[in-house]
């Protein structure tokens, strides 16, 4: 099976071993950033919430298990599926494409966990920018949570291997043509599987650029979790916290 197409997340995204590999992703660090990210901001407790890309909805059920409203959105219909399981009268789970504006407006909108850049088509990008415009309330805040790629080239790892549930995945980074690319490989059974995550390598000029389309104004800038200051050179993650004009 391979990822050979445009929409490498559309496969990629929709299998069982997606969720395998990253199954150990941090769920304290991803709580105790949205606890510190929704005081940052100032929300009240009537706040509704769009979580962009949500996937399987980790952050989305934690924000309304702490106390707003959230519409949790993903093109991927597996993790939809999944994580409708969790919904009540305050948490709603939809198939959407972000490319283009959802059907009501918001008094936050979080894309989180490098859950950008997908696209291969530049203009694609800007339509998802556009769309967050759209989906923001005239005094609504949105956060792109982005890699610090100057960060990330400095430090790529370029192959490894990790083992979950039997399945070993052989892990291959690059950046290629303005990407930053992951090949995955692994066997499961006598079957052999090939996928590519592939992530525009856009940085904080790239941005700004977008937001200055957009009618956006870029408000803060931080460099962890902690949200702690951006530092080009040595932050991790490229937060970006910004408004309507």
């Amino acid at each position: 099976m391979s990822s050979e197409t445009t929409q490498w997340y559309a496969s990629w995204f929709n299998t069982p071993y997606y969720h395998i590999l990253y199954r150990d992703r941090d769920h304290v660090e991803a709580h105790e950033f949205m606890d510190r990210l929704t005081r940052h901001l100032k929300l009240n407790k009537d706040a509704h919430i769009l979580d962009l890309a949500c996937g399987r909805g980790r952050h989305s059920i934690y924000l309304n298990k702490i106390g707003y409203e959230v519409t949790g959105l993903d093109l991927s219909e597996e993790s939809i599926q999944y994580a409708r399981q969790f919904e009540n009268d305050r948490l709603h789970f939809d198939m959407h494409d972000m490319c283009m504006p959802y059907k009501k407006q918001f008094d936050a909108v979080f894309n989180l966990f490098t859950s950008f850049g997908y696209f291969e088509h530049d203009a694609d990008n800007l339509k998802t920018i556009k769309a967050i415009q759209s989906d923001l309330k005239p005094e609504g805040l949105a956060v792109i949570d982005f890699m610090n790629v100057p960060f990330v080239a400095k430090n790529l790892i370029a192959e490894n291997v990790k083992s979950v549930d039997g399945i070993t995945f052989k892990l291959n980074r690059r950046i290629e043509d303005g990407h930053i690319i992951k090949e995955i490989k692994f066997a499961d059974g006598d079957q052999d599987f090939f996928f590519t995550e592939r992530v525009k390598a856009l940085t904080l000029h790239d941005f700004q650029a977008m937001f200055n389309e957009a009618n956006l104004k870029l408000v803060e800038i931080c460099g962890d979790y902690h949200l702690n200051p951006f530092v080009e050179s040595t932050s991790e993650r490229l937060i970006m916290i910004f408004k309507r004009l």
